[in-house]
């Protein structure tokens, strides 16, 4: 029984880390991959996120994302304009890049 509650409490500190990394103060960005082309004029419409017309067919969207809520707007925005969802990646936190630009610089 107690293999039980250490594997269960185990797991809610697990979340809790995942939790407290989304919850960052600074924007995630994020690449939102949809089947089809996208027109260079929605760039207003998912608020100045880049589009990029990959050679395969799909649309990239790239950019930052300020919190949870602004992402399934995002997700909104695409099951709005009826083309399917193909993936959504969250690259890096802003901080979490200029750090990593820092670290470069140093090398």
């Amino acid at each position: 029984m107690d293999f039980l509650k250490t594997g269960y409490k185990r797991s809610i500190e697990l979340s809790n880390k995942n939790i407290s990394k989304l919850n960052s103060s600074q924007p995630t960005i994020y690449k939102i991959r949809i089947k089809g082309h996208l027109d260079p004029q929605w760039t207003d419409w998912f608020e100045g996120l880049t589009i990029t017309l990959e050679e395969n067919g799909e649309t990239l969207l790239t950019g930052p994302v300020v919190d949870q809520a602004a992402l399934h707007g995002m997700l909104k925005r695409v099951r709005d304009l009826g083309m399917p969802l193909v993936s959504v990646c969250p690259v890096c936190s802003q901080e979490n890049q200029s750090n990593s630009s820092k670290e470069g610089e140093k090398k």
